[in-house]
């Protein structure tokens, strides 16, 4: 047997909708910002230094990524 529950969400108002939007962006656009700065600052450091941390050249946008938004492509 199977149930089907409709649940009626409220309508949510215009201003909430555009709040909504506008931290989105901003999250968004504060989480390019980290990534990019995340690779400036490793690219800044040496090999010796990038091997302590465990990464080469090739790996710094890969770990940067996983480091801002928590996965890897």
């Amino acid at each position: 047997m199977a149930f089907v529950i409709d649940s009626i969400s409220p309508k949510r108002s215009l201003s909430d909708r555009l709040r909504a939007a506008a931290r989105g962006a901003f999250r968004r656009a504060s989480d390019h910002y980290m990534y990019h700065r995340t690779i400036r600052e490793l690219q800044a450091l040496d090999a010796r230094t990038l091997a302590d941390l465990g990464l080469n050249r090739s790996a710094i946008r890969s770990a940067a990524r996983e480091t801002v938004y928590g996965h890897q492509d």
